[in-house]
């Protein structure tokens, strides 16, 4: 069967081919399917931007309780965080939010789904987040902790100004593989009917009869979003590179 491309050109509505392709964005009444896409493609990137945010603050959060020294209790806490949402399937947190939290906590009965998915897919990353930025910490030289207790830092002051730069350099590689992996897993959107890409590639594949078009255009904007993404991660750790830095494997106890 020969690739018909020109099904992107044509109205979603009454499936005429529109001149110039992309349409009026709907303006006027009339949306092509290339114009479907490119929308679904920026509701995949607000999904995962958001889901990213949300991950990190929350996985910074629980990552340093489970290294605070002489607080077994917070880093109980956050060894139960880390499993709780590891142990359980993505597409099982995402409809758990969308489908049991507003009816548990009325505060969420009218919060956009929109908003659900992302602190579904935020918070199963920021167990993951959590746990190699543990590892990040742990991984420091002891003289570290030893230098900042020596200048008279508080352990609040220590994390901030010594530790947590320092780990989260570290742990740039790892943190490029959840950036990509939070932008291919915000396809569980599709399940609560967020028109993000795999929505798109569905329904559309549906509704033309043109599933490879459709499926080679979505996996081709994926595979640029995920490029895109280690091409800024690796920059980032460029930048951020700290000269001779050697992270011990041995260290702990911070």
């Amino acid at each position: 069967m020969a690739l018909d491309w020109q099904v992107f050109c044509q109205d979603t509505i009454d499936k005429t081919v529109v001149k110039g392709c992309f349409g009026t964005g709907g303006a006027t009444g009339t949306q092509t399917y290339l114009d479907w896409l490119l929308q679904a493609w920026g509701q995949t990137i607000i999904v995962a931007g958001l889901s990213l945010i949300v991950a990190l603050v929350v996985g910074a959060i629980i990552g340093t309780i489970r290294t605070l020294p002489d607080n077994p209790w917070l880093a109980r806490i956050g060894n139960w965080w880390v499993e709780l949402f590891r142990n359980i399937p993505l597409l099982v947190q995402i409809f758990l939010w969308y489908h049991v939290v507003p009816v548990l906590i009325p505060a969420f009965a009218k919060t956009p789904k929109l908003a659900l998915v992302v602190f579904g897919l935020g918070l199963f990353t920021s167990a993951r987040v959590a746990e190699q930025l543990r590892a990040g910490i742990q991984a420091l030289p002891r003289g570290q902790r030893y230098a900042g207790m020596a200048l008279g830092f508080t352990t609040l002051q220590y994390y901030r100004y010594v530790l947590l730069p320092m780990a989260f350099r570290i742990i740039i590689p790892p943190l490029t593989s959840e950036a990509m992996n939070i932008f291919k897993n915000s396809s569980v959107a599709f399940a609560v009917s967020i028109t993000e890409l795999t929505f798109f590639a569905q329904q559309a594949g549906e509704e033309t009869a043109r599933g490879i078009e459709i499926y080679m255009a979505v996996t081709v904007l994926y595979v640029i979003s995920a490029f895109a993404i280690n091409r800024i991660m690796a920059f980032i750790e460029k930048r951020s590179r700290v000269p001779g830095l050697v992270a011990s494997t041995g260290g702990g106890g911070h």
